[in-house]
């Protein structure tokens, strides 16, 4: 689809500097893009890369302004390239599914008006699915779960039984939401498996990424809080207990029974023991091992998790040993000691 640079500033209700009659037909990254093309910049810490971009419209904050380019001003330059993006790409939604034949809907089963529901999908006895649900192909819903509104269950999603999904949630393929618990205790020398009665509870808006995991609760429940956003291969086990707004980014792994404040950042690969309590609003650093409670606010790195600037002033050390160890080399040699001497 071809349009002009002012139909594309009306579009997305900015303010359009320099020559409104342009064509475009494609929109692009900056390093991409090439004549023709519209691009974006999100923020003034960007800015130098327009000068080598050959893009022939740039969506831009109000705060750039590019002599003899043209420019679209925006207040969210994001949101509106998201906008261009999708009306140049002229892909309109496509209408419900309906009910495929293939599926497999238990007796028992309600489910919500408009809801698609493709072949191979399984919804078990007993179970809800809200309006405008979109079940794909291999998700398997178990029994007496409860699925709110406008809910997304990527291919080959699994619930098992009693899960409840808030609205307006994204569970991404191959997603396991209620699977057992990790928990044995020995007796007579074998490990016996503490049976998982629980469930888990996804809060409103929640986003969980592909071949994440999230165990149901020994008795109670395991919660994530409404609107967290959960990446790529996470686990969190048994109880835990997930605020609001959090994210947590690929490879986190949290053991059981611990909990998170609101707006929690984990970074990727951090591992939290069972039992701790993370504060609102703390950073847990890339591969940091937490082993112990975070006050809230506090940014913290490394295994076992310190606050950062702690373990910057350990690195630095770190990295001074070599020439540590060989000044103390040289000043045992001044006073005749050999290596092993103390």
């Amino acid at each position: 689809m071809s349009t002009t640079a002012q139909q594309l500033a009306d579009l997305v209700q900015g303010h359009i500097q320099g020559d409104g009659t342009l064509v475009i037909s494609h929109a692009r990254t900056l390093r991409e893009a090439q004549p023709g093309d519209i691009t974006f910049v999100e923020n003034n810490k960007h800015a130098n890369a327009l000068k080598e971009c050959q893009a022939s419209v740039f969506v831009a904050p109000e705060s750039i302004a590019l002599e003899g380019r043209t420019v679209i001003q925006v207040g969210d330059p994001l949101n509106a390239f998201i906008a261009i993006v999708r009306h140049l790409h002229g892909r309109a939604e496509p209408p419900p599914h309906g009910i495929d034949p293939m599926s497999s809907v238990h007796p028992t089963a309600t489910i919500g008006a408009g809801v698609s529901l493709f072949p191979f999908a399984v919804v078990g006895e007993g179970s809800t699915v809200g309006t405008r649900c979109q079940i794909h192909s291999g998700v398997v819903i178990g029994r007496h779960c409860h699925i709110g509104a406008d809910v997304i269950l990527y291919p080959n999603v699994v619930l098992y039984d009693n899960t409840i999904v808030g609205d307006r949630v994204i569970v991404h393929a191959n997603a396991v939401l209620g699977g057992d618990g990790f928990g044995y205790r020995v007796l007579d020398g074998r490990h016996v498996k503490v049976p998982q009665l629980g469930r888990v509870e996804i809060g409103d808006d929640v986003e969980i990424g592909a071949g994440t995991t999230i165990d149901r609760g020994t008795f109670g429940a395991t919660r994530i809080g409404e609107g967290t956003k959960i990446d790529n291969l996470v686990q969190i086990a048994h109880n835990c207990q997930i605020g609001r707004h959090n994210l947590l980014i690929s490879q986190v792994g949290i053991a059981g029974s611990s909990s998170t404040g609101d707006y929690v950042v984990a970074a990727g690969q951090v591992g939290i023991v069972d039992h701790v309590h993370i504060g609102d609003r703390a950073v847990i650093c890339a591969q940091a091992g937490v082993t112990k409670n975070v006050p809230a606010g506090e940014c913290v790195l490394g295994a076992p998790a310190t606050p950062v600037r702690e373990q910057k002033r350990m690195l630095i050390c770190l990295e001074k040993l070599p020439d540590m160890r060989r000044d103390v080399r040289q000043i045992k040699q001044r006073l005749g000691m050999n290596e092993e001497a103390a």
